[in-house]
């Protein structure tokens, strides 16, 4: 008897521990059996799909089911039925765990439904169903009635709802990762802990507040493994990874102890559980060793007292801050848009307030109605409105409107596209001050694009540029603003443009680089004969050098010079140092005098290899750095390493489980 078990990812850099968790565990439970994977993403044509397990032919097929796949599964469980009558179809997962009694009644197809966590239940199915196939006179509905923790359809069609399984301890649990063959570009995901302490009413983690931890021991054996093969992100889906500190800590100074120097370890935490401890301990990593996602969800106190959140946001700033001062770790931190008591104005000032933190990425994200949360049992109470279809998001409260959802909507994408992307740093913080609040800033962007239709349209990247320069230029008509302010716009979007990368086109506003052109080309010809500022290009010529780097003449007199061969750790934005000289002249005249040398204001040491700035020496510059973040735009990147493959977006911790 074949047994397939199928993922529909939101992504292929996704992958689902759930099925191969439920897979390794059984095949250990029930030595022989035939445990099929097979994983595809949502973005797969569905006949592809049906093709694929038509192929397979498998007797028994279970399907991980969420939010993000649910659509997609019942379509392919309704036309498997028609191809492959005699496959018995199963479900499992979070989206049909709470209500599988209704979901059978509704979908005749499918067989049954494994409810909670799955390995041990998948592991009495798959051995019944074995066991029917060898025995003459016992069907497999005599063996289902036996069988905790599943719903299924009987033999004369009427649902039968078995006992809630036993929890396995962590320690049973199956390490899964055989070797890293399939996992080639794909984030790999791990669990050290299940379950969540907290009872935030809008997660599913809220219904079991018990936590489960792994045994240290065996957990650093296995991360051993994940660094042995120099994994380039693991990501943690503990809910709340620090909410044991022996636990944070073991594993910590674990990673630090045998850092192999690439792998990045991703984990969402509290923030305001840190002790001193913890902190001190991340102020010693490599930079791009560990990055934190944050939820802080909203800065409203009242809201956060509904939502039966416990977060003391005094200590969570401070140790954002602590962390942000270290300059070495990613942070990511949450909001989510819609919670009760958090009309518009109120979730203005906690983005506001969220902002002024300076995190490396900002998610604003909006409020999902899960099946089975306390969020859905309060939603009549709070007259919130919310999708019908899968993810359930929220249409409106009786706080938010929709129309002031749409509005929030706009504001999300352009913090996605200026802020997260990294990729205007410098230039949002010009931009800043010419607004009353940031959030006021992205709104008027999020204007702009709506009004003249730019919303829905992928633009390139140089594309984004021309329309923000659009954008600026239009603020400063409206407001009657003088050119020289426009002009420090212009050198900081060309600054933020070459950040990342040695761009072949350039923008309509660029400022005309021929006056400068020999003098740039004696810059690399003098770098090639005596390297100053251009280390480690030894064996390449001058030609060769100035498309590894660039140097570029801005408008108020100065050149930055781009070396992409040394980019920082976290952004994988180029090392930038700008030179300012007395007069624009010929770089070998200048070089004896030696000009005086900045990156970004801050005076750079006078060899090569001495990039000191004042961060280093103790002083607080107060820029923003992280993955994707324009560290550089006040930095001296001098630092050398990889940059975390993070996933954001990734899903969380209830990949775990086909269930």
């Amino acid at each position: 008897m074949k047994f397939l078990l199928a993922a529909i990812n939101a992504k292929y850099i996704h992958s689902n521990p759930g099925v191969y968790s439920l897979r390794t565990y059984a095949c250990a439970k029930v030595p022989g059996a035939d445990i099929e994977i097979g994983e595809y993403t949502i973005n797969h044509q569905m006949e592809h799909i049906l093709e694929d397990i038509y192929r397979r032919k498998p007797d028994f097929i279970g399907f991980s089911c969420y939010i993000w796949n649910i659509s997609q599964v019942y379509e392919l469980v309704r036309d498997l039925s028609k191809v492959l009558p005699e496959t018995e179809i199963w479900l499992g997962g979070p989206e049909v765990s709470y209500d599988a009694g209704e979901i059978l009644g509704r979908e005749k197809e499918i067989r049954g439904i494994m409810r909670g966590e799955g390995e041990l239940t998948f592991s009495e199915l798959a051995k019944a169903y074995l066991d029917t196939d060898e025995r003459e006179k016992e069907t497999v509905f005599d063996l289902l009635s036996g069988i905790p923790g599943i719903t299924y359809r009987d033999e004369n069609g009427n649902v039968c709802e078995n006992a809630s399984q036993r929890l396995l301890s962590m320690d049973e649990i199956p390490f899964y990762y055989g070797d890293m063959a399939g996992f080639e570009n794909r984030i790999v995901y791990y669990e050290s802990s299940r379950g969540c302490p907290f009872s935030c009413s809008y997660c599913l983690s809220s219904i079991d507040k018990s936590v489960r931890f792994r045994s240290l021991e065996l957990v650093k054996k296995e991360l051993d493994f994940f660094l042995d093969h120099k994994v380039p992100q693991v990501k943690f889906v503990d809910r709340t990874f620090n909410c044991r500190r022996e636990h944070t800590l073991g594993i910590w100074r674990h990673i630090m102890e045998h850092d192999n120097g690439i792998t990045n370890f991703h984990f969402e935490v509290s923030a305001d559980l840190f002790d001193e401890e913890e902190l001190s301990l991340i102020g010693k990593m490599r930079p791009g060793l560990i990055q934190l996602e944050i939820g802080v969800q909203s800065t409203n106190p009242e809201t956060i007292r509904e939502i039966r959140r416990k977060t003391d946001l005094k200590k969570l700033e401070a140790a954002v801050a602590r962390v942000h001062g270290y300059g070495n770790t990613h942070q990511h931190l949450d909001l989510i848009a819609g919670l009760p008591f958090e009309g518009i104005e109120s979730f203005y000032r906690s983005f506001d307030e969220v902002y002024k933190m300076a995190p490396d990425q900002l998610q604003l994200g909006f409020l999902k109605v899960l099946k089975g949360s306390y969020m859905s049992e309060r939603a009549e109470s709070y007259n919130l409105k919310y999708r019908g279809a899968p993810p359930y998001e929220v249409l409106s409260t009786r706080w938010l409107s929709y129309g002031d959802v749409i509005r929030l909507k706009g504001m999300e994408e352009m913090v996605e596209v200026h802020y997260n992307s990294g990729q205007f740093s410098c230039t949002l913080k010009l931009l800043e001050q010419e607004f009353g609040s940031p959030s006021e800033m992205f709104l008027a962007m999020a204007d702009y694009y709506g009004t003249r239709g730019l919303f829905g349209i992928s633009h390139s990247r140089l594309a984004r540029y021309e329309i923000l320069y659009e954008f600026i230029t239009g603020l400063f008509e409206e407001r009657n603003m003088d050119g020289e302010r426009l002009s420090k716009f212009r050198d900081s979007l060309m600054y933020d443009l070459y950040l990342r990368e040695n761009v072949k086109s350039r923008p309509s506003f660029a400022y005309d680089q021929s006056p400068f052109r020999r003098q740039i080309r004696e810059f690399f010809v003098s770098e090639e004969q005596r390297p100053t500022w251009l280390t480690g290009y030894d064996g390449f010529d001058s030609r060769q050098m100035s498309k590894m780097a660039h140097l570029e003449a801005m408008e108020d007199g100065t050149f930055i010079l781009f070396d992409y061969r040394h980019r920082d750790p976290l952004s994988y934005n180029a090392r930038a140092v700008r030179f300012t000289c007395a007069e624009r002249g010929d770089y070998d005249k200048e070089r004896d005098n030696r000009p005086e040398v900045h990156h970004d204001g801050f005076v750079c040491g006078s060899r090569s290899g001495d990039h000191r700035t004042r961060s280093e020496e103790g002083e607080d510059h107060g820029d923003r750095h992280g993955q994707g973040r324009g560290r550089s735009c006040d930095r001296n990147l001098s630092h050398h390493g990889q940059s975390p493959q993070g996933d954001p977006g990734a899903d969380r911790g209830a990949d775990r489980d086909l269930r």
